[in-house]
């Protein structure tokens, strides 16, 4: 079938209205009418080609919630007319080591991504969630609890949700725990939610002075801004996790410095240039890491999901029809949103 959609047909033209094929349902797939999408930086990123390998037309979007229209005949845990939602991943080898550990975003072959990845579906590559409708096998969706007046701002929690609550429970932020977000945008301003949610004593880091009340409002019980020596200074060896979320190259000593021993700097934002090399000795003298991580698999998605619906959690957004993408692209890159754009699909 073909379905609306919003997409480029190369890195230098603009996003367009088009028609994009989406596959016949299969035994185990589940078919999506798709109400809202969250916008991400990553959209940007592949639609322009600023990362290798981005295919033509490309439309993108991983942060979808909608409702299933259609379910194949093995699918059991769905049915027509329930809210769902599909994040990042669409597809995974289903038989590595990662996979049986339900930690599918780790497929030692690759997952299937929303969008830009390889598939036997027309046009031989994912096409995201910029689109009215979406077909995914069953395994990749999960379902969404919260009231239907909140389903938009739900869509971020898919990617920039997910994004933080997997490191923030790898690292088992929770009561008694100190921990710290770096940087007040589309994924801080969920860590500050979500570590907050679990009990954690949360410190906002910005460079901005006038984000102080903003990282207070979101629930942080104190903020620092990261240019101030003396308030850096104030937490030095104090910290049991620190969560990254800044997509830019800069210092990470000024962040190590603050763990207390066996404490973690875990970096999700990925900077267009390498961080500068971080010193060794504040690392062995005290046994602190530098870690990374990436979305989550679907259980600790499904999990997150039901986490936030029972805490009230959700992004904080502001709604855009289709054709204002392109401007909200432009204010993406300033920083201008508080915190993350959504399409309303029906504008397609």
């Amino acid at each position: 079938m073909l379905t609306k959609a919003f997409g480029a047909y190369a890195a230098d033209k603009s996003l367009e209205p088009m028609e994009i094929p989406r596959r016949d349902v299969g035994p185990n797939d589940v078919q999506i009418a798709i109400a809202y999408c969250g916008v991400c930086h990553s959209d940007l990123h592949t639609v322009r080609s600023e990362w290798a390998g981005t295919q033509y037309p490309c439309v993108p979007g991983h942060e979808i919630v909608g409702h299933v229209s259609a379910v194949g005949s093995a699918v059991t845990g769905f049915a027509v007319g329930d809210t769902v939602g599909v994040g990042c991943m669409v597809d995974s080898c289903q038989s590595c080591y990662a996979c049986d550990d339900g930690l599918e975003q780790y497929c030692e072959h690759g997952p299937s991504l929303t969008y830009n990845s390889r598939t036997p579906d027309k046009p031989g590559h994912t096409l995201g969630g910029y689109s009215q409708s979406i077909t995914v096998k069953d395994k990749f969706v999960v379902k969404v609890r919260h009231p239907a007046e909140k389903l938009a701002a739900v869509a971020p929690l898919l990617c920039a949700g997910i994004t933080l609550w997997s490191p923030l429970r790898h690292w088992k932020a929770g009561p008694g725990k100190k921990v710290g977000i770096v940087g007040i945008g589309g994924l801080g301003h969920m860590g500050v939610k979500l570590a907050r949610a679990l009990g954690a004593h949360v410190v906002a880091f910005t460079t901005s002075e006038n984000k102080r009340q903003a990282a207070l409002d979101l629930g942080a019980h104190e903020v620092v801004v990261s240019r101030n020596a003396d308030e850096m200074k104030a937490h030095a060896n104090s910290f049991d996790l620190i969560v990254d979320t800044v997509a830019a190259s800069h210092n990470l000593d000024a962040f190590v410095n603050l763990l207390k021993r066996d404490g973690t700097l875990t970096l999700v934002g990925a900077p267009e240039h390498p961080h500068p090399s971080p010193a060794v000795f504040p690392l062995i003298m005290k046994r602190r890491s530098i870690a990374g991580s990436t979305i989550g698999g679907i259980a600790e998605t499904q999990e997150m999901m039901d986490f936030c619906a029972e805490h009230g959690i959700v992004a904080d957004i502001e709604m855009i029809a289709a054709a204002e993408i392109e401007g909200a692209y432009a204010r993406m890159l300033k920083s201008d949103v508080k915190y993350r754009f959504v399409i309303d699909s029906a504008t397609l």
